[in-house]
């Protein structure tokens, strides 16, 4: 069965647990995930990286990515009452940033 691709680019992440604090919590657990996103992603990370806002390039790379997932779901679920007290608050940050 074919999957059908949205609108938009589609990238698959892979997430592996290293270590631990505690070794009780260790697991072996990978997670994929296939998602689209309306922007380039690697690109929004390389501008993130370019204005050196976070100690490092890793925290940078943890930043844009962390937030463009989250801000993805965001507009897909645009009326879900979750995000209602954050829109307003969320539209200033993403101005500031932009910005920066």
């Amino acid at each position: 069965m074919a999957t059908t691709v949205k609108k938009g680019n589609h990238y698959k992440l892979s997430l592996e647990q290293l270590s631990v604090l505690k070794e009780e919590k260790r697991t072996d657990q990978t997670l994929e995930l296939e998602f689209s996103n309306h922007d380039e992603l690697f690109e929004i990370i390389e501008r993130v990286k370019t204005k050196q806002l976070f100690a490092t390039a890793e925290e940078s790379t943890e930043f844009a990515l962390g937030l463009k997932l989250f801000t993805e779901v965001m507009l897909r679920n645009k009326k879900h009452p979750l995000f209602e007290d954050l829109r307003p608050h969320f539209v200033d940050f993403m101005k500031k940033l932009k910005s920066s």
